[in-house]
């Protein structure tokens, strides 16, 4: 999986440049999150900004990553598109992750 990072102060930004998390990019989308959050990265911003779709493998890779994070450190979500909202909010994933509406609303949180 590509991903576009950005750093906005102590706040890293990670975008996915692919359209899907999916079983076939879960694995791969775990070992790129973690190996940035083992890089002492502990204020995270997952911008989904290109992904329309996530199925329970991708969404498990999302979870896995927060629980890998833990308590030393945060990460948010934002620019959830329609189909990816959705499924946050019937999982109620919604509830567990901080969602934005754009980038600079979720670097603001920190």
């Amino acid at each position: 999986m590509l991903f576009e990072t950005e750093n906005r102060g102590r706040v890293l930004v990670i975008r996915p440049l692919d359209m899907r998390i999916d079983a076939n990019d879960a694995d791969s989308f775990k070992t790129g999150m973690m190996s940035w959050i083992d890089a002492s990265n502990r204020a995270v911003v997952l911008d989904l900004s290109f992904v329309n779709f996530v199925d329970s493998s991708g969404l498990g890779a999302i979870v896995a990553v927060l629980k890998y994070i833990g308590k030393e450190g945060r990460i948010v979500v934002c620019n959830l598109q329609a189909p990816v909202s959705a499924l946050f909010k019937l999982t109620r994933m919604d509830k567990v992750f901080a969602i934005f509406e754009d980038v600079d609303a979720a670097t603001a949180a920190f």
